[in-house]
């Protein structure tokens, strides 16, 4: 698992993430995948391109999650070089034999129509070129309800602690295809 903040329990107490709820669903369920978080809060998708290889040398994963992009586009950085990144990544984690699901994300509204089409579009081209699972929009149900300002932490940008079961029920389908 590579990402940023959402995937790193910021703000949460440790162990209350949706990474770590994926870790015990996989261990209840039987499988003996070990799940490996490796991800940063404030990380960008070019972060993420530059940790990736050593990652994948000391870990040798099976399947790789890669949940990055919203910051970049918080920063405001350019879309292709954004696009750039991921494309890397899934690259980098193929040629090493590993699945992967690209985790989507949305802008909000004030970033423009045309803005926030381009971004979820990277998402899609990416796993469309490359040939990996997608889920296109990791937060819905959370950013994406009447009652979101319930679901996040006061920066109304890190979901609390109570909503990262749907993040994980979002995530469930696409990471039962990807691993072993």
């Amino acid at each position: 698992m590579v990402g940023d903040s959402l995937s790193a329990e910021y703000g949460l107490p440790r162990g209350s993430g949706w990474v770590a709820l994926l870790a015990q669903r996989l261990k209840a369920e039987g499988s003996s995948v070990q799940v490996v978080n490796a991800s940063i809060s404030g990380d960008t998708t070019s972060g993420g391109r530059s940790r990736l290889a050593p990652l994948l040398a000391q870990h040798k994963p099976q399947a790789v999650i890669i949940e990055l992009g919203g910051n970049d586009a918080l920063r405001g950085l350019p879309l292709s070089a954004s696009q750039a990144n991921l494309d890397a990544m899934v690259q980098a984690c193929q040629a090493q034999g590993a699945k992967v699901l690209l985790l989507g994300m949305q802008v909000p509204p004030n970033y423009g129509p045309d803005y926030s089409a381009q971004f979820a579009a990277m998402y899609v081209q990416v796993a469309k070129q490359r040939k990996c699972a997608l889920l296109p929009f990791f937060l819905q149900g959370v950013a994406d309800v009447a009652q979101a300002d319930t679901l996040f932490q006061s920066d109304r940008i890190h979901p609390v602690a109570a909503a990262h079961p749907q993040l994980l029920q979002n995530v469930w389908p696409q990471v039962k295809k990807i691993l072993p």
